[in-house]
C-alpha cells in the first residue's frame, strides 16, 4: 500500500483530494437519485404503486448498500481505500447504466440493487481518508464540503433527469448519468494520495485491525454514538421520504410539468442544500471550540426549526409557495450530516474508522433510506381513498411531524454525552 504522510502533502494536493472526494459522492447521489425524478414516467410505463415505489427507490437500495458496507469498510480499514473507491465508482456507474435497459420492474430492481452494492464502496473508506487528510478541529467542516455532493448530485439528477425524461425518456436518463462515472473510476485510481493512518492527529498506528464485535462493544459503550445515529437515521428517514416523493406530490397536487419541477427542485436542494451541508460542518467546528455538546444542541434545534417549516410547506395551497417555503428546510435538514460523520470518527480508533463510519451509515440507512420512502409511500396508499391525489401530501406531512421532534431529542441526548467520549477515543490505537 502507498501511504504517505499527510505532512508530506501540499495544502494544494490536500485541496484536489476533496474536491475529487465530493465529486465522487457527488456522482454517488446522481446515480441514487436519479429514480426520484424518474418515479412517475416508472410509475406509468410498469403499473406499480407508491408501496413498491419506495421499496425501489429506498428499501431494495438500502438492504444491499448496509449489508456489503460493513465487509467492505472492514477491507478499508487494513487496505489502500482509494483503490477501493475507485472499483466501487465503476461498479455502481455501470449498474445505472444497466438501469435504463429495464424489460421489466423486477429488472430494474435488480439494477438498483447492484447500486446499492456499489455504493457501498463510497463512504466508509472515504470518511477514513478524509479523518487522516484533517484534524479534529477541521474534520466537519472538510466533511461538510464533503458532503456537499449529496445536494450537488440531487441538483443534477434532478435537472438532467427531469429534463431527459421529458424530453427524450426516462432510460435515457440512466445512461447518461452512469457513463461518465467509469471515467471518474480513473481518476479516483490513478490521481488521488492514500494517506498515512493518524498522520493528521500525529497519532501512531498500532496496524492491528479490531475484529468486528470489538468495534461494536466499543461504540455500543458510547452513548453519544447511539444517540447520533438514532438521530441522524430518523433526520434521513425524512430526508429521504421528503426527496423521493417531493417530485410525485408536486406532480399530483399541482399538476407540475416535470421537466419545470426538476429544475426548481434542482436548484433549491444544489444551492440551498447544499448551503447547509457546508455551513452545518462550519458551525459545528465553530461551536465545538467550547465543546461539542454546543454544536449537537444546536442541531436539534435546526431539526425542530425545519418540522416547523416542513409543516407551512406540506399545508401551502399553491405550487409556488411550496417551492418558496422548500428553500429553509432544504437547508436546515442537512446541517446534521457533516458533524456526526466527523464525530463519528474522531471517536474511536484509527483502525476502527471506516467500520464505524459503515456502522453509522447501516443505522442512517436502514432507518432513513430502507424505511422512510417505503413507509411513507404505504401511508400514501393507506390514505388514497380518502384523499386520491393529495395522499402523498398528508403522508409527507404525518412522517415530518412524528420523526423529526423524536430526532432532535435524540440529538440533544448525544450532546450530553459527545465530550466525555470524545476523551476516551484513543483507547483502542
Amino acid at each position: 500500500m502507498v501511504a504517505n504522510p499527510v505532512a508530506a502533502l501540499s495544502p494544494a494536493a490536500r485541496r484536489y483530494a476533496m474536491v475529487i472526494l465530493a465529486i465522487v459522492y457527488m456522482f454517488n447521489f446522481v446515480d441514487r437519485q436519479i429514480l426520484a425524478i424518474l418515479l412517475p414516467a416508472i410509475r406509468d410505463q410498469f403499473q406499480v404503486s407508491d408501496t413498491y415505489l419506495g421499496f425501489l427507490s429506498g428499501t431494495a437500495f438500502a438492504i444491499f448498500y448496509v449489508t456489503m458496507g460493513i465487509p467492505i469498510a472492514r477491507y478499508a480499514d487494513r487496505c489502500n481505500r482509494r483503490n477501493l473507491i475507485a472499483g466501487a465508482v465503476a461498479l455502481w456507474s455501470a449498474m445505472t447504466a444497466l438501469s435504463g435497459m429495464a424489460a421489466n420492474i423486477w429488472h430494474l430492481t435488480l439494477a438498483r440493487i447492484g447500486v446499492g452494492i456499489g455504493e457501498a464502496g463510497c463512504s466508509p473508506p472515504a470518511h477514513s481518508m478524509i479523518a487522516d487528510y484533517y484534524p479534529p478541529e477541521k474534520r466537519s467542516t472538510a466533511m461538510g464540503f464533503y458532503t456537499l455532493g449529496i445536494s450537488a448530485g440531487i441538483m443534477l439528477a434532478y435537472l438532467a433527469g427531469g429534463w431527459v425524461a421529458q424530453n427524450i425518456g426516462w432510460r435515457e436518463a440512466f445512461f447518461i448519468v452512469g457513463v461518465p462515472g467509469l471515467l471518474l473510476a480513473l481518476v479516483v485510481r490513478f490521481t488521488l494520495v492514500e494517506p498515512q493512518r493518524g498522520s493528521s492527529e500525529e497519532r501512531q498506528d498500532s496496524g492491528v485491525q479490531p475484529d468486528l464485535l470489538e468495534v461494536v462493544s466499543f461504540l455500543r459503550s458510547r452513548r453519544s454514538f447511539i444517540h447520533m445515529a438514532l438521530a441522524a437515521g430518523l433526520s434521513s428517514f425524512v430526508g429521504y421520504s421528503v426527496i423521493s416523493f417531493l417530485p410525485s406530490f408536486m406532480v399530483r397536487s399541482f399538476d407540475m410539468e416535470i421537466a419545470l419541477l426538476g429544475r426548481w427542485l434542482g436548484l433549491i436542494i444544489g444551492i440551498a442544500g447544499g448551503l447547509g451541508f457546508f455551513f452545518g460542518g462550519y458551525i459545528a467546528d465553530y461551536l465545538g471550540r467550547a465543546g461539542q455538546r454546543k454544536s449537537l444542541t444546536f442541531i436539534a434545534l435546526a431539526v425542530l426549526g425545519t418540522c416547523i417549516l416542513y409543516v407551512l410547506m406540506f399545508l401551502a395551497k399553491t405550487s409556488t409557495m411550496t417551492l418558496l417555503l422548500f428553500i429553509i428546510p432544504a437547508a436546515t435538514s442537512n446541517v446534521y450530516l457533516a458533524p456526526v460523520l466527523a464525530q463519528t470518527q474522531s471517536l474511536v480508533s484509527l483502525r476502527m474508522r471506516a467500520v464505524a463510519s459503515a456502522l453509522m451509515l447501516l443505522i442512517i440507512n436502514i432507518v432513513g433510506l430502507a424505511l422512510g420512502p417505503w413507509i411513507t409511500g404505504s401511508i400514501s396508499d393507506l390514505l388514497q381513498p380518502h384523499f386520491a391525489n393529495e395522499s402523498m401530501r398528508y403522508a409527507l406531512l404525518m412522517v415530518s411531524t412524528v420523526v423529526l421532534p423524536w430526532a432532535a431529542w435524540h440529538f440533544y441526548c448525544a450532546g450530553l454525552r459527545i465530550d466525555a467520549d470524545l476523551a476516551r477515543a484513543t483507547d483502542n490505537d
